[in-house]
């Protein structure tokens, strides 16, 4: 029998990283690699100013002692919000084809004047969302118990 692992196995509790400066933003951008994601679970409340994507991220953070415990990959429901977006972007991404799933590779930074500047979320297949932003204001929190990666296997990136 396969069960799903729970944040209680490990003496774990759910990830909830907030970055304010580009050293946190490499940190989230670390742990979002090769999330997955449906186009239709990408939404900017424009009134907000919040962009905000709900994925399927790996779990990096445990990856080396499930490789070292002979145990499944995990991947958690993470919600990743940006705070303070004035004008979203995308390029090759068909947001009318809301059950396609794109994958996640890095967020970039590219500062501008007097703390704003745009994000760049880098997709697999040449796909990029930018949000230009007042500032680094970044959030990821998991909010699911961690289930085991359907493939199995950790993502790698053949050159």
């Amino acid at each position: 029998m396969t069960r799903d692992a729970r944040f209680e196995d490990g003496a774990e509790r759910p990830l909830r990283l907030i970055a304010a400066d580009a050293e946190d933003l490499q940190v989230i951008s670390a742990l979002v690699q090769d999330a997955v994601f449906p186009v239709g679970e990408m939404k900017y409340a424009a009134k907000d100013r919040r962009f905000a994507l709900l994925v399927n991220r790996f779990r990096w953070e445990d990856a080396t002692r499930k490789r070292q415990r002979d145990r499944a990959y995990e991947r958690a429901q993470a919600v990743l919000s940006f705070d303070d977006v004035l004008k979203v972007s995308t390029q090759g991404v068909d947001r009318m084809e809301g059950d396609v799933v794109m994958s996640l590779l890095a967020i970039e930074w590219q500062p501008g004047a007097d703390g704003a500047g745009r994000f760049e979320l880098i997709l697999a297949g040449d796909g990029a969302i930018g949000l230009d932003v007042e500032c680094i204001n970044v959030t990821l929190q998991d909010v699911t118990q961690p289930y085991v990666a359907p493939s199995g296997k950790m993502p790698s990136h053949p050159e």
